[in-house]
């Protein structure tokens, strides 16, 4: 199953930069392979300052050996190995009227010392943050993972749509740190779902991203702005620092394995705002967004 995946979320990245490149059409993606000493590598790629992607990365690894021991404590485990493996991206558009979207796909095992397989699972997901709400386009992105996820069974929208938005969750601002769309971590093997059975449905929803936010991207591009929306943006991608930096698992993981750093940090924006006690004016689009974050709305209604 980690051969399968591995080359699953490889060809995944192989379409998905090239779709961002001809949406971007002037920045291409910087690849950088590297090596992790305890084990694996991965393939990260960036792309900066195009007319569409301010910054972005697209980044596949594959890491094995012994798990540190902050993660052994996290899982109840003693002297286990593990390999990990996924496709993490996200991008950073210069209009604010496109949004910010992030997508994860992951797999794990982990070994006893015989080094038999004792656990698996998969994980992921994809949601979008915007800073100015379009409604047509946060309906498009939750029916598109809804189709997805409809052809392997009906329950798995409305429940992993629900966990997104407990997830992607900012509780020290007591509000979403976008509008969602789908998450979900440790499927593993049951009578119901082999392991097969949740590979298909990973890489569905994986399948699934570009026809998700392409669209969107596409018709947002050449949107016009001004600067006090520039501005507006560049504040909620402080929201976006403070949830990866606070809150994120993956993010934990990756530092707490000796993951490598800047792959790691490729999530954060160039430019960012802290603004002192930041309030939008009543009744503004800006306004509006931040309501939909305090309340999550169910789109595809």
């Amino acid at each position: 199953m980690k051969d399968k995946f591995v080359n699953y979320i490889r060809q995944l990245q192989n379409n998905i930069t090239s779709k961002l490149e001809d949406i971007d059409g002037k920045a291409t993606f910087k690849e950088d392979l590297w090596k992790r000493p305890e084990g694996g590598g991965g393939r990260t790629r960036v792309i900066e300052n195009g007319n569409v992607f301010e910054k972005g990365g697209v980044n596949t690894s594959e890491v094995y050996g012994k798990l540190p021991e902050s993660m052994q404590q996290y899982f109840g485990v003693k002297d286990a190995n593990f390999f990990a493996c996924g496709l993490s991206l996200v991008l950073h558009p210069s209009n604010p009227m496109v949004p910010t979207v992030h997508a994860n796909w992951r797999y794990f095992e982990m070994y006893n010392q015989e080094g038999e397989i004792v656990d698996q699972w998969f994980g992921g997901g994809q949601d979008l943050t915007p800073y100015y709400l379009f409604e047509e386009d946060a309906i498009h992105f939750h029916k598109t993972c809804k189709t997805a996820c409809d052809k392997h069974n009906l329950d798995f929208y409305p429940k992993y749509k629900s966990r997104c938005d407990e997830y992607f969750y900012n509780t020290h601002r007591e509000e979403g740190r976008g509008i969602g769309g789908l998450f979900f971590d440790y499927l593993k093997a049951t009578a119901a779902m082999s392991m097969q059975d949740w590979y298909n449905f990973v890489s569905e929803v994986g399948d699934s991203f570009l026809d998700a936010y392409s669209p969107i991207a596409e018709k947002r591009k050449e949107l016009p702005y001004n600067d006090a929306q520039k501005n507006w943006q560049e504040i909620r991608r402080g929201r976006y620092v403070e949830f990866n930096l606070v809150h994120d698992k993956g993010t934990l993981f990756g530092l707490k394995t000796n993951g490598r750093i800047e792959s790691i940090l490729m999530s954060l924006p160039p430019h960012v705002q802290w603004v002192y006690d930041h309030q939008p004016g009543a009744g503004s689009e800006e306004e509006k967004l931040v309501e939909a974050l305090k309340n999550p709305v169910d789109w595809v209604k």
